[in-house]
């Protein structure tokens, strides 16, 4: 669906591309996203939800640290994801997550790929398709609701877009934040 005239992902590609070296999409409908020339990978084995494609885009990254996140997400923090990466770096975690008052957030972290992608891979082998269900067997760092809410003053970091009137409102977001 259209996001101030442009496809919603391909706000999320905008704000987070100049951070990037490499940027995978997982989605089981390829065809839908060609416009977007980029690498395009649909799961490996369908029906696992967003932790097979959380998989099938560690499999396929070439760099040991892999940022993930939602593709209706339009205000993901460019900020946020750096933090979560330089925490990664300096210390031995193999995920760093950010946390709200809603929960944790992994489709707003960063991943040590090399650690996590057995772990991810037994969790599919057993079944346990949960986003997080796996977290308990990797040294994971939760990044704090309070140190969280610094990223996102606006409450929208997280906002992802699945309803007309959340449309509505991400649109007069844009419009208030001259994006």
């Amino acid at each position: 669906m259209p996001l101030q005239g442009r496809p919603l992902i391909q706000h999320v590609v905008d704000r987070l591309s100049p951070m990037a070296d490499e940027i995978l999409l997982s989605t089981n409908s390829p065809a839908a996203y060609i416009f977007l020339n980029m690498a395009i990978l649909p799961d490996e084995e369908p029906g696992q939800g967003a932790l097979g494609g959380l998989y099938s885009v560690l499999r396929a990254a070439q760099h040991p640290f892999v940022a993930a996140v939602g593709c209706d997400m339009p205000f993901a923090s460019r900020s946020l994801f750096e933090y979560e990466l330089d925490s990664l770096i300096k210390t031995d975690a193999d995920v760093v997550i950010p946390a709200t008052a809603n929960g944790l957030e992994p489709l707003h972290a960063v991943y040590r790929r090399d650690t996590c992608l057995p772990v991810i891979k037994s969790a599919l082998e057993a079944r346990n398709y949960k986003l997080t269900g796996w977290l308990k067997d990797v040294n994971a760092q939760v990044v704090s609701a309070e140190v969280t809410g610094q990223f996102d003053p606006g409450g929208v970091v997280f906002r992802n877009l699945n309803t007309p009137e959340e449309f509505r409102l991400a649109e007069e977001r844009i419009k208030l934040d001259g994006e």
